[in-house]
C-alpha cells in the first residue's frame, strides 16, 4: 500500500539546508515503490504548517517550482529560530496507492488536513463511512479513508488534552490496517502509531536527526545513501511494533514510546502545545486566482482572443451591446398561424431536462396556451437526472414526451476514441469534438416535422446570455457579434473553423477513427443547414431567478448533488469539459455566462465572483461517472490534463 514517511531535523551545524532537501527527496523516491498515483508533503517550520500535494508521480511533485519554493522558506523559517532553538523542521511524506477516493480531487490526496490536525495513513480502514456517522463534526470533505482518522485524532486530542490518549481512543474506534504519522497546528510534537508493525524509526545520537518510513528497506537505503552517516553520525534503527505509538518532541527530538491499547501514566508535558500555528495548502498548478480579470466583467486573461483598455476593460465588455429581444406581441405573432382550435397539438418543444427547456415547456404551454408535444434526442449523455426532470413536467402539463434514441453505445464509443485521441495532443479548441454526437437533435427535429405534420419547432436554447464565443476563440476565430447560434457564424467563419478543425485531424492521426462520418455530419447538421426553427428567448427575455424558482416551486424540477450551478446539469459531459476549461484554460464555462450576466445587470461583480468561486469546484462524481459510461480511464485522463499546458 501507501509509502508514509518523514523526518524531524534540529538545529545542526552539521546538517545543511542542502542536505536537508537531499533527504527528503530520496526519502520521496524511496518510498514510490509503495504508490506512484499521488504525491504531498507537509512541512512545519514552528511558524506554520504548509501542505502541498497533487495526483501523478513523485518526479513531477519534486520538480514543480512551488515545492522548491516551499522547502526553501521553511529551511530559512528554521534557520531564523535556530538561535534559540525553538522548533526543529519536521516534513511528513507520503507517496499514494489509491485504495479508496478519487486521487485527482486534491483533498483525497495525503497528507490530509481536518480540524487542524495534519496526518499520513497507510492501510485501509474499513469502518471510515460508519465512524463518519457516528462523530458528526468530523464534516467530511473528502472520500478517502485517511481523513476519518486524521479527524478522530483531532477531535480526542481537543477532549483529552494528550496526544497519545488521542491515539489509543482512535484506534480503538478503527476497524482494519493503520499506520499513521500526525501533526496539528497546536501541537510541539509529532505521533506516530500503527496497529500493523508498518512503522519504522531511525534517529542519530546526537538527537539532531529523526526519521521514520513504512518499511525497513526505505530506511536502510536512506542510510547508505550518499554522505549520510558522514553527516548524520551514529544511527538507531527500529521497528514500531503492532499496537505501539511514538511521540517525537518537535523542540530537543526527545522521544516516548507508548502502548495504544491499554493504560498507562500520562506525561502531559509530551504534547508541546504551542499556540499560534496554522495550516495552509499551497496549489500545486499554475494558479488562475492570480491571473488579470477585467474590471467590469470577470472574464481572465487566459480567456480566447481578450485583450483590455486603459482602465482593465476586456474587449468583450467594450463591444457588448445589452440584449434586445423582440418581445412578448411578436412571439404571439409568430405562433399564431401554428395553433390548432381542436386541441390537438400545434408545435414541438425540445427537451433536454435542463433548466431552460423545463421553463420553456412550461412557458409554451402555460403561458402562450399552445398543445405542445416534447422532443428530447438521447444521445448517450442525458443523464437520469434529466430525464427525472423531463418526466416532471410532462407528467404535470399532461405533455406528450417523444424520444429519439441514438445507438447510444456506439455513441460512447466515439467519445471514448476522440476523448483518447485528444489526450495525445489536448488541444482546448477540439474539446468540442467530445460533444459533437449530439447534433443530430437538428435533424431529428426536422422529421418530427414530417412524420407529426406539425410545422412549429421550438428550441429553448441559443439565449445570449448563454452565448459561448470560447468555442470558435479557442479555434482563433472571432465569432460574429450575438450569432447566438453556431448554425449563425458567417461563411467566413464557417471555413476558417473548418480549416482550424482539418488542420489538427492531419496532426494527430488518432481522430481518424469510426466516429468521423458521425462527426462530419454533425458539422453539417450545425454550421451547413438552414437554422428554420423558432428560438423562444429571442423573443422573451431570460432571467435565471425566474426561471429557477418557477420550475423548483411548480414543477419540483431537481438540481445536481455535487454543484451548486443549475446549469448544464443534465449534460453528462459537461463536468469534464469545464474541468479541462478550468484546469489547462484558467476559466470555466460558468465565468463566461456570469460575465454576461454582469453586463445584462443581473449580477454585480461581487456576486459574480462568489458564484464563479463555488461553481468551479470539480464535480468529480460528475467525471468520474462520465468516464466509466463512455469507458476510458479517468485518473490517466485527468492526470494528463494536470500536466498539460497551460493558458497561463
Amino acid at each position: 500500500m501507501c509509502g508514509i514517511f518523514g523526518a524531524v531535523i534540529a538545529p545542526d551545524e552539521n546538517i545543511s539546508p542542502e542536505f536537508v532537501r537531499s533527504v527528503a527527496a530520496r526519502l520521496f523516491r524511496f518510498s514510490e515503490t509503495r504508490g506512484r498515483e499521488a504525491a504531498g508533503i507537509a512541512v512545519h517550520d514552528g511558524d506554520s504548517i504548509r501542505v502541498l500535494k497533487q495526483a501523478g508521480s513523485v518526479d513531477a511533485l519534486l520538480n514543480n517550482p512551488k515545492y522548491g519554493a516551499m522547502m526553501d522558506g521553511a529551511l530559512e523559517s528554521c534557520g531564523r529560530t535556530a538561535v534559540a532553538g525553538s522548533h526543529a523542521l519536521a516534513f511528513l511524506g507520503h507517496s499514494r496507492l489509491v485504495t479508496n477516493g478519487f486521487q485527482s480531487s486534491d483533498e483525497n490526496n495525503q497528507p490530509v488536513i481536518s480540524h487542524g490536525g495534519i496526518g499520513i495513513h497507510n492501510g485501509i480502514i474499513v469502518n471510515h463511512a460508519s465512524l463518519a456517522s457516528r462523530f458528526p463534526a468530523l464534516e467530511r470533505k473528502a472520500e478517502v479513508d485517511t481523513e476519518v482518522l486524521v479527524g478522530l485524532l483531532r477531535i480526542f486530542l481537543d477532549e483529552t488534552g494528550d496526544v497519545r490518549e488521542a491515539a489509543r481512543l482512535a484506534f480503538r474506534e478503527i476497524q482494519g490496517s493503520a499506520s499513521v504519522a500526525f501533526l496539528a497546528d497546536n501541537l510541539g510534537s509529532l505521533l506516530l502509531a500503527t496497529n500493523t508493525g508498518s512503522l519504522f524509526y531511525l534517529g542519530n545520537e546526537r538527537r539532531t536527526f529523526a526519521a521514520f518510513a513504512s518499511e525497513r528497506f526505505i530506511l536502510t537505503r536512506l542510510m547508505k545513501s550518499s554522505r549520510f552517516g558522514e553527516v548524520m553520525g551514529e544511527c538507531t534503527l527500529s521497528q514500531l511494533s503492532a499496537g505501539q505509538g511514538l511521540v517525537v518532541s518537535l523542540q530537543d527530538l526527545h522521544s516516548h514510546r507508548f502502548s495504544t491499547a491499554g493504560t498507562e501514566v500520562l506525561l502531559p508535558s509530551m504534547n508541546g502545545f504551542v499556540p499560534g500555528n496554522r495550516v495552509s495548502v499551497v496549489d500545486h498548478t499554475p494558479h488562475s486566482a492570480d491571473l488579470r480579470r477585467c474590471t467590469k466583467c470577470i472574464l481572465v486573461e487566459s480567456y480566447p482572443l481578450i485583450t483590455f483598455d486603459g482602465s482593465g476593460v476586456c474587449n468583450y465588455c467594450r463591444r457588448h451591446k445589452k440584449i434586445s429581444v423582440h418581445g412578448r406581441e411578436a412571439l404571439e405573432r409568430m405562433v399564431e398561424p401554428y395553433r390548432r382550435k381542436d386541441g390537438s397539438p400545434d408545435c414541438i418543444v425540445a427537451l433536454s431536462g435542463g433548466r431552460d427547456s423545463t421553463y420553456g415547456l412550461h412557458y409554451v404551454k402555460t403561458v402562450l396556451g399552445m398543445n405542445p408535444v416534447a422532443f428530447t434526442y438521447d444521445w448517450g449523455m442525458v443523464t437520469d437526472l434529466a430525464r427525472r426532470n423531463q418526466a416532471r413536467i410532462c407528467g404535470a402539463l399532461g405533455v406528450e414526451h417523444i424520444v429519439r434514441s441514438a445507438d447510444i453505445g456506439a455513441k460512447r464509443r466515439y467519445i471514448r476514441k476522440n476523448i483518447e485521441a485528444w489526450l495525445e495532443r489536448p488541444e482546448l479548441g477540439m474539446v468540442t469534438l467530445f460533444t459533437a454526437g449530439d447534433k443530430e437533435f437538428y435533424r431529428h427535429a426536422r422529421e418530427l416535422r414530417k412524420e407529426t405534420g406539425i410545422q412549429l419547432v421550438i428550441f429553448c436554447s441559443g439565449n445570449m446570455i448563454e452565448d459561448t464565443p470560447y468555442k470558435t476563440g479557442l479555434c482563433g476565430i472571432e465569432e460574429d457579434d450575438h450569432a447566438m447560434t453556431l448554425t449563425g457564424l458567417s461563411f467566413r467563419n464557417k471555413t476558417a473553423l473548418a480549416w482550424y478543425y482539418l488542420k489538427n485531424y492531419l496532426g494527430n492521426a488518432g481522430y481518424f477513427n469510426e466516429s468521423l462520418f458521425d462527426t462530419l455530419y454533425a458539422y453539417w447538421c450545425t454550421f451547413m443547414v438552414k437554422d428554420d426553427f423558432l428560438y423562444l428567448y429571442h423573443y422573451i427575455p431570460w432571467d435565471e431567478k425566474t426561471i429557477v424558482s418557477t420550475i423548483r416551486e411548480r414543477y419540483d424540477w431537481e438540481g445536481a448533488v455535487d454543484t451548486t450551478t443549475t446549469w448544464r446539469i443534465g449534460d453528462g459531459s459537461a463536468a469534464f469539459y469545464n474541468y479541462i476549461y478550468s484546469v489547462m484554460a484558467g476559466w470555466s464555462e460558468d465565468e463566461v455566462m456570469l460575465s454576461n450576466q454582469i453586463r445584462e445587470g443581473h449580477y454585480s461583480r461581487e456576486e459574480a465572483l462568489a458564484r464563479a468561486s463555488e461553481y468551479s469546484r470539480p464535480r468529480h462524481p460528475s467525471i468520474r461517472e462520465y468516464a466509466q459510461l463512455v469507458g476510458f480511464n479517468c485518473e490517466e485522463a485527468l492526470s494528463i490534463i494536470n500536466a498539460a499546458p497551460k493558458r497561463y
